[in-house]
């Protein structure tokens, strides 16, 4: 037989009293147990303790920065690097007379002299560096905030053996844009990144290939394509910012065609010593 509307209520207003009379004793019941302490609960002190374990826990990176009268572009480089955790800057003075090494001391890095040369002051840095990772900055190439994240991130992925930084350049004159869009299409889809991108990777692999080949140029295009036959060479998102200086000093044009004369000559077995000598002769009045 159905219950009444009158039936359904006393049954309702039965069971609100039977829980109200079994709460009381639950929760007594349920306050004698000892309850865990939830790691968001965890007292302030033990909080920083665990976020100063983390940074302890990245692995450090060196940065090798080869410099030869750098004095004016150093400090925005350096000052770029001031708020990354757990790195070494490292740089290695090819003995400039516009007070570089001062600078860079000033400013909290360590000096290293060197003969002059790119390929020889970045493997005398790589000598000295501590860290189990190495990247190799020039000294007009600014890296983005937050630089020191993407670099262990990138290094961690699957197959990645190197990687280096997308490439802005500090100029609002559009042809450079072209030049930009260039750089990074060679760069993502032949892996192929050149110094100015801020190459790093492992010291080990670093070691394994036996440092920047003793080239008087060429030698950041023939570091990558070494690394290419071991494994990917990854670009990281974010973009490193340099100079327009060479640009300015021959032109969008001519030196996009000196660089890919330059590569293309260096493929096909010119010594590189004769094309150093004709890359640096460009522009100059004969």
């Amino acid at each position: 037989m159905p219950l009444s509307i009158e039936g359904l209520w006393t049954v309702a207003k039965l069971q609100a009293q039977l829980t109200r009379w079994l709460a009381p004793r639950s929760s007594r019941a349920v306050a004698t147990l000892p309850r865990p302490l939830l790691p968001t609960e965890a007292q302030p002190s033990a909080t920083v303790i665990l976020r100063a374990d983390q940074t302890l826990l990245q692995p450090a990176i060196s940065i090798v920065i080869p410099a030869l009268n750098e004095a004016s572009n150093l400090p925005l480089v350096l000052e770029a690097l001031q708020a990354a955790a757990n790195v070494e800057v490292i740089v290695v003075d090819g003995g400039s007379a516009d007070g570089t090494a001062e600078v860079a001391r000033a400013m909290g890095a360590k000096v290293v002299e060197s003969v002059r040369g790119r390929s020889h002051q970045q493997n005398q840095g790589a000598r000295v560096a501590k860290g189990p990772i190495l990247l190799f900055l020039h000294a007009d190439t600014r890296l983005p905030k937050g630089f020191d994240q993407a670099i262990r991130q990138t290094l961690a992925q699957p197959g990645v053996v190197a990687g280096a930084f997308t490439l802005a350049i500090d100029s609002p004159r559009r042809g450079l844009r072209w030049v930009e869009w260039g750089v990074n299409l060679r760069s993502r889809h032949l892996q192929m990144p050149y110094g100015d991108q801020a190459i790093f990777l492992t010291e080990d692999t670093f070691r394994a290939l036996g440092g920047f080949p003793d080239l008087p140029m060429m030698e950041d295009f023939e570091l990558v394509r070494r690394l290419r036959r071991l494994g990917k060479v990854a670009i990281a998102p974010s973009a490193v910012v340099t100079s327009d200086r060479r640009w300015r000093t021959l032109g969008i044009l001519r030196t996009t065609l000196a660089n890919q004369v330059m590569v293309v000559s260096y493929l096909l077995g010119i010594d590189p010593h004769r094309l150093a000598r004709w890359y640096r002769n460009l522009g100059k009045p004969r």
